[in-house]
């Protein structure tokens, strides 16, 4: 019996098992996938939002603010790469300008600090190679970029390595009530728990209404994304989005934690929620739109493309409530759901307490977490002492991104364990780079199956029926 079942292990889900992980309970996360970090944590924007956007008074506007201000501290606890480089809202027509100094008020009245509203000759100073009929801007030096995924990653190993247990590929069918307690059934089995957490996506509505809270519903957005080469990575410092309509922040361009540049994304409303295909109107839409806000944009280096999915709440605002006792719902928790994850996980923690869980201080608890970068970012004096007491730090596996075989051991031996090639590409950049795995992907097939214990034929790209080698052909390789 555990006292906290989450439903779901991306970003949110992930920062509350970490926040309940600091007092003395049994917690149980659940995800549907083989790892964590495969619904919308894994391919979004990555941008940590101001809070000049949600509605005054709304939880967006709120947990926004809050989780602005609180994650630079909380990447830095779990050793994620987070960085403040500022955003900013450019416009083209008087239209434009009206709705920026409409942002700029709602900003200071979420309690957005040192908003600056700018003509055009005054932001191109700051980004020069904005586009020459930009007219005006609303700058937020407090917005930020960071990596989802990683933070979805080090959130749940650290929960994990604080005591909570993840169960992947559990896919919940069922929940029944009982005498003060849930079960809760998959194909897998099934876990029993005095209080559920559901932050599972864009199934939030599917797992509530399996409770029978049928009051709202969640329906997919497709955004599709061009990443371009590290060397791109400078043409902007800001964030930079265009002036928002109905359907979004529209196509930004921003550079990323990692040095390079990304554009995206498109905003299409769909209805099947598996559907992350990309089409060459999508990518007309990217290339016309960021062309627009950034001059000579050099798109011949792009290196890959992708979608993702938001999961869009039919209320305008998060969806945070209880119903049948102890079941707790995080649903709608679309942009800027990534940037409020953490102040959700403290307003889960209040209203779990409020609600009858017991919370007593885990004085054990430990909110350090090993960066997972830690050899590239390490000096050559600390390289070579790693390669000296591990040889395998010293053969570069990726060149790419010049991730080593120590690297991706460490990562497949580290909380939560990745299981596939995109697994280890989420932990360590491998396959991240030019060649997109072109040269790597063997030697981390090799790698994965030995320490897997499994055939290299049984190692997947990610889930479902993604195996890379059918059979041998012949003898060892």
């Amino acid at each position: 019996m555990f006292d906290v079942t989450v439903i779901g292990a991306g970003v949110v889900g992930g920062l509350v098992a970490r926040a309940l992980s600091r007092y003395k309970l049994s917690i149980c996360i659940l995800e549907a996938e083989s790892d964590v970090a495969m619904g919308a944590t894994k391919a979004n924007s990555a941008i940590v939002h101001a809070g000049f956007d949600a509605k005054e008074g709304t939880l967006k506007a709120k947990l926004n603010v809050l989780g602005n201000k609180m994650m630079e501290s909380v990447c830095r606890e779990l050793s994620v790469k987070y960085k403040r480089n500022g955003s900013l809202v450019i416009g083209f027509t008087e239209e434009d300008k009206k709705t920026l100094s409409e942002l700029y008020l709602r900003g200071q009245k979420n309690g957005v600090p040192d908003l600056e509203l700018l003509s055009g000759e005054e932001v191109r100073k700051i980004e020069p190679n904005l586009s020459e009929n930009v007219t005006s801007a609303l700058l937020a030096p407090t917005g930020a970029i960071v990596c989802p995924y990683e933070l979805a990653i080090a959130a749940v190993g650290n929960a994990m390595d604080n005591g909570a247990v993840l169960k992947t590929d559990f896919k919940v069918e069922r929940i029944e009530k009982g005498d003060g307690y849930f079960s809760v059934h998959s194909e897998k089995g099934t876990v029993e728990t005095k209080y559920i957490v559901n932050a599972a996506g864009i199934y939030s509505d599917e797992i509530a209404a399996l409770r029978g809270d049928v009051s709202f519903k969640v329906h997919p957005r497709r955004g599709e994304y061009i990443l371009l080469d590290k060397e791109c990575g400078s043409l902007v410092t800001h964030t930079v989005f265009r002036t928002p309509s109905k359907m979004g922040k529209g196509i930004l361009v921003t550079p990323t934690v990692d040095g390079n540049l990304l554009l995206g994304p498109t905003s299409v409303d769909i209805e099947d929620k598996s559907d992350r295909s990309s089409d060459e109107a999508g990518f007309a839409r990217i290339i016309r739109e960021a062309s627009e806000n950034i001059k000579n944009i050099p798109f011949n280096k792009t290196i890959t493309s992708f979608a993702g999915l938001r999961a869009v709440g039919d209320s305008g605002d998060f969806i945070i409530k209880f119903s049948d006792g102890g079941f707790l719902t995080l649903g709608g928790i679309e942009s800027p759901g990534l940037t409020a994850s953490v102040a959700i996980a403290e307003h889960v923690v209040d209203l779990l307490s409020q609600n009858g869980l017991s919370m007593e201080k885990n004085e054990a608890f430990d909110p350090i977490r090993k960066s997972m970068h830690a050899f590239r970012e390490a000096s050559i004096e600390e390289k070579n002492r790693m390669i000296k007491e591990d040889p395998a730090y010293g053969k570069i596996i990726c060149r790419c991104e010049g991730v080593t075989e120590g690297e991706i051991l460490s990562a497949i031996r580290t909380n939560p364990k990745p299981v596939d090639l995109d697994g280890i590409k989420r932990r360590t950049r491998a396959q991240m780079g030019r060649c997109q795995g072109g040269f790597c992907t063997p030697y981390i097939i090799e790698i994965l199956a030995k320490e897997l214990g499994v055939e290299e034929t049984e190692i997947k790209k990610s889930s479902g029926g993604s195996n890379l080698i059918h059979s041998r052909t012949k003898g060892d390789f």
